[in-house]
């Protein structure tokens, strides 16, 4: 798997990465191997935290990740994350028929009742969501929409239990209620990155993964 790690972009202070799915982005556990932070120790060693990787993805989700090679980038780029001034854009396949467009702005936090979930709670952390509609696919007598979504913050889980909230989760998501038959990983992939690299404002851009993009040949366009 680690072979299919490409870097789309790289200088003497940062990479940009194009993670696959079924890697996981920084060790979450004690003596996890086959990271995508253990990858990069090996191309790219620095003493940098998480080896300068500065937002994760699950491990389901495809697509972009923003890493720094050098203390001053990290600082530089983690004001930026904590400024909100980073757009992170995302494509997602969520069962049934959505609204056009929309902003979710509901709190989420640890579940009391599933070890390892999140859900939309009061006490949570402040979590915004923003997506628009691109298509509409039905199979059957099922309805499917194709978003584009405009992560705001980042808490865990967000897309996916912002979405499932809603009664629209994504396809292929088991742990929160998406259909599973076909696509066994969540239909989420992480395609656009902006930033300002100290020069100037910069966007990166990735394709659809290919097991989404040929996930999407078995519906019907609307």
């Amino acid at each position: 798997m680690i072979e299919k790690i490409k870097i789309i972009y790289q200088n003497k202070d940062y990479l940009v990465v194009d993670k696959p799915a079924g890697i996981t982005t920084t060790k979450e556990r004690k003596g996890e191997t086959g990271t995508l932070e253990d990858y990069l120790a090996t191309i790219y060693p620095n003493n940098l935290p998480r080896n300068g990787i500065m937002h994760r993805l699950d491990k389901g989700t495809s697509g972009l990740v923003l890493v720094a090679r050098n203390h001053q980038t990290w600082l530089f780029f983690k004001k930026q994350f904590k400024e909100r001034l980073v757009v992170k854009k995302y494509y997602c396949l969520v069962g049934g028929e959505t609204s056009v467009d929309g902003s979710i702005n509901w709190p989420i936090g640890r579940s009391k009742h599933s070890f390892g979930k999140f859900e939309v709670r009061v006490e949570g952390k402040e979590a915004l969501t923003e997506f628009k509609r691109i298509k509409t696919y039905v199979k059957g007598d099922k309805k499917y929409s194709f978003l584009e979504i405009n992560l705001k913050t980042g808490r865990t889980h967000q897309i996916r239990v912002h979405m499932s909230h809603l009664r629209w989760p994504l396809v292929g998501d088991k742990v929160y209620g998406g259909e599973t038959e076909i696509l066994k990983r969540p239909f989420l992939q992480a395609f656009w990155l902006e930033f300002d690299n100290g020069k100037e404002r910069v966007r990166y851009v990735t394709e659809l993964a290919g097991d989404l993009k040929d996930h999407l040949k078995i519906y019907e366009e609307r």
